[in-house]
C-alpha cells in the first residue's frame, strides 16, 4: 500500500527541480511501486501524483481548511484512505451535515503529519504547486510500464483522461494501450489550436498546399456524440451538458447517420443572424433557460462505425459535408491564395466573429494535441490569462471588487502582468465580486489574493518591457472581453507567448 507520505515526498522533490528529466524520474520511481496494486490505488496515486482528486466536488473549499488541528506525529496514512475519506466527505448533505464535514475534517487531517496535512490543503483547493502536471504524469508513466510516450499520450486522448489509463500503462504494455480506442459516447479531448499574427503566416506553416480556412466562432466549443437516437454532448473540459442544449440535441438527431462523432460550437444568434454578446452563449451551457443557441460543426471523428481521427483533414471534412447540412457548417473557404484567404478572415470579422483557423488538410485529428495544424488568427490582439487578485473598488465601484491583477503560466505558478478595469460592465463587477469573493484566500482590506482558477480573456493594443512586474513585460491598454468558464488555468497562455507580442 503506497503511503500519503511517499507521493508527499514525490510531490516535494518534483518541486524542488527544473529539471524536465529528473522530474520525470521521480514520478515514475513512484508509479512503478504501483504496477501491481490494486486499479484503485494505481488511480489514486496517478491523479494525486497531477494534482487532482478523483472527486469532482468535496463541498471542501479554502474557509473550510483554514484551520487545522494540531498535525499527528508520525505519518500513518494511505492514499487509498485519504481516498475514502474524501469520498465520505462528498457525500455529506443536508441537515447537520456542515458539523460532520468539519469533525472529518478534523479527523482526516488529524491522522496527517505537518507536510502531509498543508500538501492535502493545497490537493484539495488544488494548489499543488509541484509542475507535475498531467503531460509530466504521462512521461512518467511511460517510464514506469516501460512503453511509448506517444502510445500513452494517445490513449489518454481516447480515454479522455489519463488516470483512465494508468494501469494499462503500468501493466499491460502497448497491447493495453492500443485497446482505448474511439468510442462513442465516450468523450475524447479536443484538438487544439495555436496562434499566429496573420492570415500569410498562419499558411506559410504548410507551404504551397491549399488549405481550410474556417471561421473562428465566438461561441462554447462542444463535442457531440450519437449513438442510435441516445445523443451526448460535451464541453471542451468534457462536462456533460446534454440537458442544457435540447436544441443540439434535436439536430444531431436529425442527421443521417446511427453514430457519429461531431466537433463543433454552439452560440447565440441575433435576427440578423449576427452572434450575440459571448456572455448570451456562456449562460446558456450553464441553465438550460435562456435564449436559443445553434450549433454549427467543423470536424468529424466518426460516423456509423468509420473512426476518421487518423483520417486527413480532406477526408473528414467529405464526410462531415455528406453529413451535416450547410445551415449548422461552420463557413469555410478552401484555398492556397492569401489574398483570397485574407478576404474571407476580413468577410468573417464583419459578421461579428472572432476571426479564422487555418487548418492543415492533409493532417489528422490530434485530440487533445496543440500544434501548427491548426492555427487561429484574430485581428485583435488577445490572450487567455488568470486572475490573481482583485482590488477593492472605490467611487461609484464602491462594494464591488474591481480590479483585476492579470497572471500568465511560467513554469509551475504564474507571473504578474499587470492590473486593469477596462471593459467591465456593471453586470460583470457584479458577477465576479461573488465569484472572487468564492475564490479568496487573503484579504488585506485592500486587495484580495485569490485562488489562481479563473481564466479571463484579455485584449491588448501590445507588449512592452517593464522593470515593474517579475516577468520583465506588461501589458499595453489591457482590457476585458470576457471571462472564460470553458477553459481551466491550466490552458492560460504562458509568459512566453505574452513576450512573443513584444513590440507588436
Amino acid at each position: 500500500m503506497i503511503a500519503l507520505a511517499d507521493v508527499v515526498a514525490t510531490s516535494a522533490e518534483v518541486a524542488a527541480t527544473r529539471s524536465r528529466k529528473a522530474k520525470v524520474a521521480a514520478l515514475a520511481g513512484l508509479l512503478s511501486r504501483v504496477r501491481s496494486a490494486d486499479p484503485l490505488e494505481v488511480r489514486v496515486v496517478t491523479a494525486y501524483l497531477a494534482g487532482s482528486l478523483l472527486q469532482r466536488r468535496t463541498g471542501l473549499g479554502w474557509r473550510s481548511l483554514q484551520s487545522l488541528p494540531v498535525p499527528a506525529t508520525a505519518p500513518s496514512l494511505d492514499v487509498v484512505e485519504v481516498h475514502a475519506a474524501l469520498d465520505r466527505i462528498a457525500a455529506l448533505a443536508g441537515a447537520g451535515s456542515q458539523a460532520a464535514r468539519a469533525a472529518a475534517v478534523t479527523e482526516l487531517f488529524g491522522a496527517a503529519i505537518a507536510d502531509e496535512q498543508q500538501w492535502l490543503r493545497g490537493l484539495v483547493t488544488g494548489e499543488v504547486r509541484q509542475g507535475a502536471l498531467d503531460s509530466l504524469v504521462q512521461e512518467g508513466l511511460a517510464a514506469a510500464g516501460d512503453v511509448p510516450l506517444a502510445a500513452v499520450r494517445r490513449a489518454a486522448m481516447m480515454a479522455g483522461s489519463t488516470v483512465a489509463i494508468a494501469q494499462a500503462a503500468l501493466c499491460g504494455g502497448v497491447d493495453a494501450l492500443a485497446t482505448f480506442r474511439l468510442e462513442v459516447g465516450r468523450p475524447v479531448l479536443p484538438m487544439l489550436a495555436s496562434s499566429a499574427a496573420s492570415v500569410e503566416a498562419a499558411m506559410a506553416g504548410v507551404g504551397d498546399r491549399a488549405v481550410a480556412i474556417d471561421t473562428k466562432l465566438d461561441g462554447i466549443r462542444v463535442q457531440v456524440h450519437r449513438r442510435g437516437d441516445d445523443v451526448l454532448v460535451a464541453t471542451r473540459s468534457l462536462d456533460d451538458v446534454t440537458a442544457r442544449l435540447p436544441e443540439v440535441v434535436e439536430v444531431v438527431r436529425a442527421l443521417p447517420a446511427t453514430d457519429l462523432v461531431l466537433d463543433g460550437e454552439v452560440l447565440a444568434l441575433g435576427p440578423d443572424g449576427r452572434p450575440r454578446p459571448f456572455q448570451e452563449t456562456s449562460s446558456r451551457t450553464a441553465s438550460a433557460d435562456g435564449v436559443a443557441l445553434t450549433p454549427f460543426f467543423f470536424d468529424l471523428l466518426h460516423v456509423d462505425g468509420r473512426d476518421l481521427v487518423d483520417s486527413p483533414g480532406h477526408e473528414r471534412l467529405a464526410a462531415l459535408d455528406a453529413l451535416v447540412p450547410r445551415a449548422h457548417l461552420v463557413r469555410r473557404l478552401v484555398t492556397a491564395d492569401v489574398d483570397e484567404a485574407e478576404t474571407f478572415a476580413a468577410g468573417a470579422l464583419e459578421l461579428g466573429q472572432e476571426g479564422v483557423v487555418v487548418k492543415d488538410l492533409d493532417a489528422p485529428y490530434a485530440a487533445g494535441r496543440r500544434g501548427a495544424a491548426w492555427v487561429k488568427v484574430k485581428p485583435v490582439h488577445t490572450l487567455d490569462l488568470v486572475v490573481l487578485a482583485v482590488e477593492r473598488g472605490s467611487g461609484r465601484r464602491r462594494g464591488t471588487l474591481s480590479d483585476i491583477h492579470l497572471g500568465a503560466r511560467d513554469g509551475d505558478g504564474f507571473v504578474m502582468l499587470g492590473k486593469t478595469f477596462k471593459g467591465m460592465t456593471d453586470e460583470m463587477l457584479a458577477w465576479q465580486t461573488e465569484r472572487f469573493r468564492e475564490l479568496q484566500m487573503v484579504d488585506d482590506g485592500h486587495v484580495v489574493t485569490v485562488r489562481p482558477e479563473q481564466v479571463v480573456e484579455i485584449a491588448f493594443d501590445g507588449v512592452q518591457r517593464s522593470t515593474r512586474y517579475p516577468g520583465g513585460v506588461a501589458l499595453r491598454f489591457a482590457r476585458v472581453v470576457r471571462y472564460r468558464d470553458d477553459k481551466p488555468a491550466t490552458e492560460a497562455d504562458t509568459l512566453a507567448t505574452v513576450r512573443d507580442h513584444l513590440g507588436s
